[in-house]
C-alpha cells in the first residue's frame, strides 16, 4: 500500500451524510483529483485514534487538518444525544475557534428557514429557543442548523469585525461542486493561506 504524501494539504470535509452520499462522493473525488488528502468520515478516511470516541477523533482531525470544508445541509445528522451538539456542529465550532482556513456551504432550505423565522419575529437563537419543530419536519429537521449557519456567518460579531464569514448558498449538488472546484483548484494559493494561518498560531 503506497504511503500517504505528507506534502499534500489535508482537507476535512464536515457534513451530515443522510441523502448526501452521491454529492459527498463527488466532492471526495474532486478534491482528491486536485491533489488534496481528503478526510471524510463517510468515506472512512478520517484518521482513527484508538482509545478515543468517534466525537473526539473527529475533533482531533479538525485540529490536525489544514483546511476545513463545512456543508450545512437540511439534516442535522446523527451522533448526538439530547442536550448536546451534533458532531458536524462541534466540528464547525472547533474550526472557527482555531481560526483555520475554511470554506462553507449551506443549503438554501437552511437559509430560507432562518429568513422566514426572522420575518416572523425570531431574529436570533435566544428568540428561537421557545420554538420546537414537529417530528418529521421537512424543510429542516433541527433548529440548530440555523445556529450553525449563524456561527459560520459570524453573527456573534459586529458586522465590521466579521472575517471568514462567507457561506455559499446552494440548491443542488452541482452548485456545491462548482463552489468546491473554484475554491480548491487554487492549490498553491490555499497552501499560502495555510502557511499564514500556521504562522499566526506560532506568533500567538
Amino acid at each position: 500500500m503506497p504511503k500517504a504524501d505528507r506534502s499534500k494539504l489535508k482537507v476535512m470535509v464536515s457534513s451530515s451524510v443522510r441523502h448526501k452520499e452521491p454529492m459527498l462522493d463527488q466532492i471526495y473525488g474532486l478534491l482528491s483529483g486536485l491533489g488534496y488528502r481528503v478526510w471524510m468520515s463517510y468515506r472512512g478516511t478520517v484518521p482513527n485514534i484508538p482509545g478515543k470516541s468517534a466525537f473526539e477523533t473527529c475533533l482531533v482531525a479538525v485540529e490536525r487538518c489544514d483546511i476545513f470544508l463545512g456543508i450545512i445541509t437540511p439534516h442535522y445528522g446523527s451522533g448526538h444525544v439530547a442536550g448536546q451538539l451534533g458532531i458536524t456542529h462541534r466540528e464547525l465550532l472547533k474550526a472557527i475557534e482555531l481560526g483555520m482556513p475554511r470554506f462553507m456551504l449551506a443549503h438554501e432550505q437552511v437559509v430560507n428557514a432562518r429568513r422566514l423565522l426572522m420575518d416572523l419575529g425570531y431574529p436570533d437563537a435566544a428568540a428561537r429557543a421557545a420554538l420546537k419543530l414537529r417530528k418529521g419536519a421537512v424543510i429542516i429537521d433541527d433548529m440548530r442548523l440555523i445556529d450553525m449557519y449563524e456561527a459560520a456567518t459570524r453573527e456573534d460579531l459586529p458586522l465590521e469585525n466579521r472575517t471568514d464569514n462567507w457561506v455559499q448558498q446552494y440548491r443542488m449538488p452541482p452548485e456545491a461542486l462548482e463552489f468546491a472546484e473554484e475554491q480548491f483548484s487554487r492549490v498553491e494559493e490555499n497552501r499560502g493561506y495555510v502557511a499564514e494561518w500556521r504562522a499566526r498560531k506560532v506568533e500567538a
